[in-house]
């Protein structure tokens, strides 16, 4: 059985690889990637069957669409972004899920405002990673890489092949374009990518 490995064969041939259906290339792409991205999900969501099932799902998705991915920056930053997707879709879907349940077992009035406070924190988190995903994908990408990774604008320059002015102004732009969507101020919408 052929095999391939980094020394041999890049990220990016691997992938055109995989778009032929070579499942000996997904696995390699794989078990180049698996640790890193069950890392990153475990720290997010400090559930081990749930890390788990998040980077399954990164992985399955990029089979299922093995044909039409095109690659505008690495498959590290790529599948970076993409666990971090599934993670807030992950965690959105615990958001409701509890909303479900605290409306069901709500008893008395001040467990119903402790609610309300949670659920307008919950929304508004729902609707700045809406926001986030709206962003153009550069954009994006500088964003998270930032936000989430707390990577310095040096580092991001370094890893997407740009200055650390244009990443300045990615960031510059994210945050003016968050801040009009959810229409919050700059010191309420930082406290809220904090959390």
């Amino acid at each position: 059985m052929q095999r391939y490995s980094s020394e041999t064969i890049t990220d990016h041939q691997l992938l055109e690889l995989i778009q032929q259906d070579d499942r000996v290339a997904f696995t390699e792409l794989y078990n180049r990637y698996w640790d890193k991205l069950f890392t990153t999900a475990m720290h997010r969501l400090d559930d081990e069957h749930e890390a788990e099932e998040v980077v399954q799902e990164v992985f399955l998705s990029i089979w299922q669409r093995r044909e039409t991915i095109r690659l505008t920056h690495t498959m590290n930053t790529y599948l970076s972004v993409a666990v971090k997707y599934r993670i807030i879709n992950h965690l959105d879907k615990q958001y409701r899920k509890k909303r479900h349940i605290d409306h069901l077992t709500i008893t008395a009035p001040q467990q119903e405002d402790s609610t309300n406070r949670w659920l307008s924190e919950k929304e508004l988190r729902k609707q700045l990673e809406h926001s986030i995903s709206q962003l153009p994908d550069k954009c994006r990408i500088v964003f998270l890489l930032s936000r989430e990774e707390q990577k310095t604008n040096a580092q991001i320059a370094a890893e997407l092949n740009i200055t650390e002015k244009t990443v300045e102004a990615h960031m510059t732009k994210a945050l003016s374009a968050l801040r009009q969507s959810l229409n919050l101020s700059i010191p309420l919408l930082l406290f809220l990518l904090k959390k």
